[in-house]
């Protein structure tokens, strides 16, 4: 309990990256101003001319944006990142609520493999040493910074720090937003976890 009350201090103090925006990374765009029948172009850097490495449909929602850079916003496709033209994308207003977690948020790390997901009302932790694990979500804190993504989750058992930054899963070219850091049990029996989250719908 003390562990988890310090690491929510530590977070209540921390300044935001960006709390002036309308916006801060990573979060959901939708796809806009796109035709019909045409496609968002994913490319390799973020220039026109570089090569394109996949596309978005022209309706698509809850993109995940994990950086942006002179107009272009960094997103992930298959096993690698890549930028598309801000101009076409959306910011959603509804994902981070005060107090809430995305529906969509899942995060993961590797050296041990593990993952929390949402399951409900609840967490699920899964690792393959020890199978999955359900926790009553108790608690999430925020900052109270308006659509800051800095979260604390507690649940049984379980304490997760998620701050936003640059993080990779060791095991990809796809980049993420958000720095994951699990505390399991406390006191002398401790242990933790580390690793990266995402916001994008599976």
């Amino acid at each position: 309990m003390r562990l988890a009350l310090a690491l929510a201090f530590t977070l209540a103090l921390a300044s935001p990256a960006a709390a002036t925006q309308e916006y801060t990374l990573p979060t959901l765009f939708d796809v806009t101003g796109v035709a019909a029948d045409d496609v968002l172009n994913i490319r390799a850097s973020p220039s026109a001319s570089a090569p394109i490495i996949g596309r978005i449909a022209p309706n698509a929602k809850r993109v995940e944006v994990v950086d942006q850079r002179s107009g272009w916003m960094q997103v992930n496709t298959g096993e690698q990142a890549g930028w598309v033209n801000g101009r076409y994308l959306m910011y959603r207003v509804d994902v981070w609520e005060a107090g809430q977690l995305p529906p969509s948020l899942s995060c993961f790390g590797t050296e041990p493999f593990w993952s929390l997901t949402r399951s409900g009302g609840g967490m699920v932790l899964s690792r393959p040493d020890a199978g999955d694990r359900a926790m009553q979500l108790q608690r999430v804190l925020d900052t109270g910074v308006f659509r800051d993504p800095r979260r604390v989750i507690v649940a049984d058992g379980l304490t997760a720090v998620m701050t936003p930054k640059w993080c990779s899963d060791g095991m990809s070219s796809r980049v993420y937003g958000l720095e994951a850091t699990v505390v399991l049990g406390s006191g002398t029996g401790a242990s933790m976890l580390s690793g990266c989250c995402s916001i994008a719908s599976r």
